[in-house]
């Protein structure tokens, strides 16, 4: 299973903070061959930034397996969601600078194509004694692999861990193409969070439970599964009954559920999308998984389909405009950018001038989806 699959992220260093965010168009895109270069520097600085959260593939030679995965993946005619995995790049286009690839997200269409993923389900177990009159509930781990068939969001990485558009076209664009091509992905969807770890890359939840059966520390176990968490070998180690939570130590008690701060960015974009946690968490490092039915994500439930129109000048600046994610094409063309213009709630179309248009990939007549972002 490719390191892809791991938590989502984001990346925190090599930020343009002289850069103005406006005078750039921003293209979400499928990963080509010619990004290995950029998704390698992407990894380094996500392995740079949050140290063990195995987000992305390492190596050159990982990371082209990925991207040749992902290009096979949209190519192929899909009846029932199988193998495939989507990989995105988000690509800046500027008028006098060169494109530059400055994040990356990823989309699994079962999360247990190759094998089953494992997790702790959050269980209340009732304990009741007639004799002594008392009734109480234990708060329990149970290890599980109820996600497997839900499609997986992953490997989110950004520069400069800020908020802004973005960041939100990042998240939100691989939810669109699954809105583009709900054939291609399950109904419901899920988000595994990087956990709590220390400055040295050690996760107090894998030292209290983890480490007892895998004999090894976090990042070493973490470096031979590369981010997987499908492996024979988490079945074989992992405890098979249910744990107890008030036996772990505080700490470990204390990280359960709770996000890494390099995380903090991407937990507010996908509750804000409809994603929730408290059901599951990861079976290393005790990180959230958000989870969703796809009718219950405001890509799926509040975006509108849309028919291009010309617009062959720069709209006039304007009061109650709104800025929305538009995306187009379902498959290995899939484009997706955000724009700003006037509501489109009672418009039958969306007009847009030749640049976003030719980034987009489409013409006059043709159909977009659209969702406020």
């Amino acid at each position: 299973m490719p390191a892809l699959r791991g938590a989502d992220t984001a990346a925190g260093e090599g930020a343009d903070k002289g850069a103005d965010a406006s005078a750039r168009m921003a293209v979400v895109r499928p990963a080509e061959m010619a990004d290995i270069a950029a998704l390698e520097a992407l990894a380094g600085l996500a392995a740079r930034t949050m140290p063990g959260v195995h987000t992305l593939p390492k190596t050159r030679d990982k990371i082209a397996a990925a991207i040749e995965r992902s290009i096979a993946s949209f190519a192929a005619h899909v009846d029932i969601p199988s193998e495939e995995a989507y990989l995105f790049v988000l690509e800046t286009q500027e008028t006098m600078a060169p494109k530059r690839v400055i994040g990356t997200c990823s989309i699994f269409a079962p999360a247990g194509s190759d094998g089953t993923y494992f997790s702790f389900r959050n269980d209340v177990i009732q304990q009741v004694s007639r004799d002594l009159n008392i009734s109480h509930s234990v708060h329990a781990l149970t290890l599980c692999s109820e996600l497997t068939a839900h499609s997986q969001l992953s490997g989110f990485c950004l520069q400069g861990m800020r908020p802004g558009l973005e960041a939100a076209l990042l998240s939100r664009a691989r939810l669109l193409f699954a809105a583009l091509a709900p054939h291609r992905f399950g109904d419901r969807f899920f988000v595994p969070l990087a956990g709590i770890t220390d400055l040295h890359g050690q996760s107090p939840f894998w030292n209290a439970l983890g480490r007892k059966f895998f004999r090894m520390d976090f990042l070493e176990t973490e470096r031979i599964i590369g981010g997987a968490r499908n492996r024979t070998l988490i079945v074989e180690l992992m405890p098979h009954y249910p744990v107890y939570v008030p036996l772990l130590p505080g700490a470990a008690q204390a990280a359960m559920g709770q996000i890494h701060p390099g995380g903090e960015l991407l937990f507010n974009l996908l509750t804000e999308e409809g994603f929730e946690a408290d059901d599951y968490i990861d079976i290393f490092d005790g990180g959230p998984i958000l989870q969703a039915h796809k009718h219950a994500l405001r890509s799926f439930t509040a975006s509108m389909v849309r028919c291009v129109a010309p617009l062959d000048c720069a709209p006039d600046a304007q009061d109650g405009v709104v800025t929305y994610a538009i995306a187009a094409n379902a498959g290995p063309h899939f484009r997706a950018l955000t724009w700003t213009c006037a509501p489109l709630e009672a418009a039958t179309d969306i007009k847009l001038p030749p640049q976003v248009r030719q980034a987009l990939g489409v013409v006059p007549g043709d159909s977009v989806i659209c969702v406020r972002i």
